[in-house]
């Protein structure tokens, strides 16, 4: 069976499973019947469990990246590769805030292909196929975590003239650019490629700028899926943006 040859489009089939990873969260945290504590590794387990069982039974012959299990085939020889996040920002999860997601992304050679990132407590799905490209104007802020700034994209933030949004998740973040809500997003701290992978290949869709620091192309499904930095931002200022880390990073 060829990818062209399966029932379910492989876009259909990212928005699928980030939605229904997303329904089955959302009954975890129904009703604040379990204890917080328990909350973030339950979601991460079950929402797992069953991406894994819909993968094998809709793309038994792709490998699989996931945070939360092995990889599935050979992913040094794959060219069709699905990256993972189950649930990207589980204290967020745990805390009871809107501000986690789903990520689901087919890389192909190490390029997403199809992407769909879920932010089910806020009702919100963006797939790389449907996303509007993001326009108007700029919003004069930047996507931070809840603890602050790091010190690249408090560099960018300063010469930009860039207030500060407070948002939890990788995911969430990412998507806040894309709804244009902000500007930039910079992170330096070190994440892996399922933190970023479905978040990137979604607003590449939508005409953003994706690079490592330096600008680099972000590529995936490397040996050691480790990911240390990135930045996503609008593209009418991402020379600025980049001029900045030059001098920052």
């Amino acid at each position: 069976m060829q990818p062209n040859d399966y029932r379910i489009p492989d876009a259909d089939l990212a928005a699928l499973i980030a939605e229904g990873a997303g329904r089955i969260l959302l009954g975890v945290g129904e009703g604040e019947l379990l204890d917080p504590r328990q909350l973030g590794a339950l979601g991460d387990a079950m929402a797992q469990a069953w991406i894994g069982r819909v993968l094998a039974r809709q793309r038994p012959r792709d490998a699989v990246l996931s945070e939360e299990a092995d990889d599935v085939g050979d992913r040094s020889t794959a060219e069709r590769v699905w990256i993972i996040d189950p649930l990207d920002g589980t204290s967020e999860f745990s805390m009871g805030t809107p501000h986690w997601a789903v990520h689901v992304a087919l890389t192909v050679d190490g390029r997403p292909e199809v992407a769909a990132v879920s932010l089910p407590a806020m009702g919100q799905l963006f797939r790389s196929d449907e996303v509007t490209p993001v326009t108007g104007e700029l919003s004069g802020r930047i996507a931070v975590s809840r603890y602050g700034h790091s010190f690249p994209s408090l560099a960018v933030a300063e010469k930009l003239q860039l207030r500060p949004a407070h948002i939890g998740s990788a995911g969430a973040k990412a998507m806040a650019v894309v709804r244009g809500d902000v500007d930039a997003y910079v992170h330096s701290g070190g994440q892996f490629e399922w933190d970023n992978c479905a978040p990137v290949g979604v607003a590449l869709s939508a005409g953003l700028h994706c690079s490592r620091l330096d600008g680099r192309e972000i590529v995936y499904n490397n040996p050691q899926p480790y990911m240390p930095d990135f930045v996503i931002c609008r593209s009418e200022i991402a020379d600025d943006v980049l001029d900045v880390l030059a001098s920052a990073w």
